[in-house]
């Protein structure tokens, strides 16, 4: 577990609190923010816990300002917790270009220099967030995770990697194939190296294809006029890896919806009642 917890953000929102924390992170070796949605009610019952994954360029504010996502939190009594996208602060080895470094952190855990020493997101995701998280809120032990573009490819990778982890995943315009993209090339030779045998078990599509222990369906919302579509996405190749292995998937193309946040306003109450449904069978 990370160090000690300090309150820096604490608003009133749809009878519950947003609130966000600042801590200093022993998996990525600095400090850390996270947002973090309390439902009215917490006080007397202990609620889940739905983690969201941002995407590129993104801090813990893009969703908890951006995303609409208090009220159907509020509603069925759901903790949403958003951290950073990345390790931050001096110290912390980063590039020039959006794509790579702090903003850009693929939640993985790199093991090339300089990036090793600080960019772990994966280990912070699945492991010491959830500790925190469980330890020092009204949170129980269920879990599931969710994610836009960069963090909806976290949310689905984390999720294949932890088979009865999470009840339930969903994404908002992931990047399906990593491996098989310009995002992905940069960020994981970056990363992991050039030995593309070692980014398979950090891409989705890839994941799909092999071995798992379980087969949780995928929801995936994507926008039909999203830029990012055909060069970074790709979700046509997620979808034929899970036709190919009978793993389920709910891919929604929405006409007319871009990359952005409106696009996310525009369907989370419905990923946030799937991951209800999934969580608290309501």
């Amino acid at each position: 577990m990370g160090g000690a917890m300090e309150r820096v953000e604490s608003r009133a929102c749809h009878g519950g609190v947003q609130e966000v924390w600042s801590h200093h992170s022993k998996a990525l070796d600095c400090q850390m923010r996270f947002g973090v949605y309390l439902p009215p009610g917490i006080e007397q019952t202990r609620a889940p816990v739905l983690y969201w994954l941002s995407g590129l360029t993104c801090t813990e504010q893009n969703f908890i300002t951006k995303a609409h996502a208090q009220q159907a939190a509020a509603k069925h009594g759901i903790i949403i917790v958003a951290p950073d996208t990345s390790p931050r602060g001096e110290g912390v080895a980063d590039d020039p270009e959006y794509d790579l470094g702090c903003g850009a952190g693929f939640y993985l855990n790199a093991a090339q220099a300089p990036w090793a020493s600080h960019y772990r997101m994966y280990e912070y995701v699945v492991e010491e967030l959830p500790a925190l998280v469980e330890g020092t809120f009204a949170a129980t032990s269920q879990r599931s995770i969710f994610g836009h573009s960069m963090g909806g490819h976290g949310a689905l990778v984390i999720a294949l990697r932890n088979p009865g982890r999470y009840r339930s995943v969903s994404a908002f315009a992931p990047i399906c194939a990593p491996s098989q993209v310009p995002w992905g090339h940069k960020a994981f030779g970056a990363y992991l190296g050039d030995d593309q045998s070692q980014w398979a078990s950090w891409d989705a599509a890839e994941l799909i294809a092999g071995d798992l222990d379980e087969r949780l369906t995928l929801l995936i919302d994507q926008g039909t006029s999203d830029p990012f579509l055909e060069s970074q996405l790709k979700p046509e190749l997620l979808q034929a890896a899970c036709e190919k292995v009978g793993h389920p998937l709910s891919l929604r193309m929405r006409q007319g919806y871009d990359h952005s946040y409106y696009f996310i306003a525009s369907f989370m109450d419905e990923h946030i009642a799937h991951h209800a449904q999934a969580l608290r069978g309501s």
